[in-house]
């Protein structure tokens, strides 16, 4: 069923490349099949998956290259399940959401298509070098999707994100490369390279871990590495904004997850400078977002702060706040990736994105203005959403480390209120009125039809559901994380 799960996609996009160009909506319902049933299989999946045991599930693994130990090892634990079923279910939105793709649509869904067996593959290995071979994948898709249906800027933002991305990776394939040496089978395995990693002096093993933060930092992104995501963001499609902001930088806190799996010692001695830039990407990506009128820059530049308390959460090293650290990679993942189809959607109606171009869309678009007024108030925790629960378990994780120093986590997410209600005003408090230029007036403005309607709602009951019922979820990752934060005594 894993290994189901993992080639769907990808077949679906061989079956793409097999149809007519010019049949747009073929193709397009062809690909929303495809994630559909990729979604499913995450979900029988699910059904089959036994939170109780800690242990890695569903694995198997085949000799890929013996001559260096590579393995093509796959498996899954109460940390990668969540992940997996979050890529399926947004690669699903974006593909069905993006109706406003007429030309290249046919290179346009297979790219998708192909990124999302890719990032399923980076969540499900359990072998290094499989994982960075995908990692390095995802590059490939995401490069032509920005590149060839991208903004104006768009080249810049596409070899922007390639360049950060690949001088990221080159540190963590040499630090991979010294795990590699010291593992007592001489392979790439997840588990012999931890076992190998435990011989290494602690100085050897801090600089092995800060190569693998340096590659893992640029795709979350953690300040000051962050330079790639908020052009990119504005730049993309909005659909691919959404599989960036909602999977692609969860790939980065997940392998930081692992890291510190492999090498415990070397997290731990690294401790308070990890919260260190934790605290200072909540503060610094509140105030830049805050700055913001662009709302995709806005809600990129957010992201920045989310993944802030992601990062906090982890160096807590405990497990209320490696609970929280997952439950924000999901919330984030289902409140930024509804956002950005929004700013989507509000794109494709006005060709504006500016906050001061917009009026109150309450009386003419009522549907659209109540999701997103519960979007924006969910993504900086209020209470009964999946990003409260999430910001309250790392507050008491990382509280019972490092005390009042989370006062500075409070003022992130006061500024991150002060922007999210500043956003909320304009689109569903303040007063109508009429766009200028070329943009569509509010009067014209249509609403939500029913698909837009149903996905809006799926993900907002997502968001909704875990806030107010957050058991199933915990449950789902509680062994796994329960005996990751037992090799940090937490």
């Amino acid at each position: 069923m894993l290994k189901t799960l993992l080639l769907l996609p990808l077949l679906g996009a061989g079956l793409l490349l097999l149809l007519p160009s010019r049949r747009i909506d073929l193709l397009r319902n062809v690909a929303s099949m495809v994630a559909a049933a990729t979604t499913l299989c995450a979900g029988l999946l699910l059904l089959n998956f036994d939170p109780a045991s800690s242990e890695m599930q569903f694995f198997e693994t085949r000799p890929w290259n013996p001559r260096v130990g590579s393995n093509l090892a796959l498996g899954v634990d109460g940390i990668s399940m969540p992940m997996l079923l979050l890529a399926s279910v947004l690669c699903f939105v974006a593909i069905f959401t993006s109706t406003g793709v007429r030309n290249g649509a046919k290179l346009y869904f297979s790219l998708i298509l192909a990124l999302e067996s890719s990032m399923l593959v980076v969540f499900a290995a359990r072998d290094w070098s499989l994982f960075y071979v995908f990692w390095e994948l995802t590059l490939i898709p995401l490069f032509f999707l920005i590149d060839r249906l991208g903004g104006a800027n768009r080249h810049r933002a596409a070899l922007n994100f390639v360049l950060y991305t690949l001088g990221g990776s080159v540190f963590m394939l040499i630090a991979l490369l010294l795990l590699y040496d010291v593992a007592p089978e001489h392979s790439f395995a997840m588990a012999d390279m931890a076992a190998g990693s435990a011989q290494l002096p602690e100085r050897t093993q801090i600089l092995v871990f800060l190569g693998l933060l340096l590659g893992f930092g640029v795709k979350m992104p953690i300040v000051p590495l962050h330079g790639w995501l908020p052009l990119a963001h504005v730049e993309a499609p909005s659909p691919i904004s959404v599989l960036l902001s909602g999977i692609l930088l969860k790939m980065g806190a997940y392998g930081l997850i692992r890291a510190a799996w492999t090498l415990p010692g070397a997290v731990q001695a690294l401790q308070d400078w990890l919260a260190l830039l934790a605290l200072v990407s909540v503060v610094y990506g509140a105030v830049l977002a805050w700055r913001q009128s662009d709302l995709k820059a806005m809600i990129a530049y957010s992201s920045i702060s989310h993944m802030g308390v992601v990062l906090l959460g982890i160096a807590a090293l405990n497990e209320a706040g490696l609970n929280g650290a997952v439950t924000q990679m999901v919330a984030h993942g289902l409140a930024a990736g509804l956002l950005f189809m929004l700013i989507g959607l509000l794109y494709e109606r006005t060709h504006s994105r500016d906050l001061a171009a917009f009026g109150s869309l309450n009386r003419v678009a009522p549907r659209f203005a109540a999701f997103i007024v519960l979007t924006l108030l969910a993504s900086v925790g209020l209470p009964g959403s999946a990003g409260f629960i999430a910001e309250l378990q790392v507050l008491i994780g990382a509280y019972g480390r490092w005390g009042g120093w989370l006062a500075v986590l409070s003022i992130g997410v006061l500024i991150s209120a002060a922007y999210a209600l500043r956003a909320v005003r304009r689109l569903s408090t303040g007063p109508e009125r009429p766009f200028g230029g070329a943009a569509a007036g509010v009067a014209t403005f249509a609403d939500l039809n029913r698909g837009e309607t149903a996905t809006a709602a799926a993900l907002s009951a997502g968001i909704v559901i875990i806030g107010f019922y957050p058991g199933p979820l915990l449950g789902l990752m509680a062994s796994s994380v329960s005996r990751l934060a037992q090799q940090f005594g937490g």
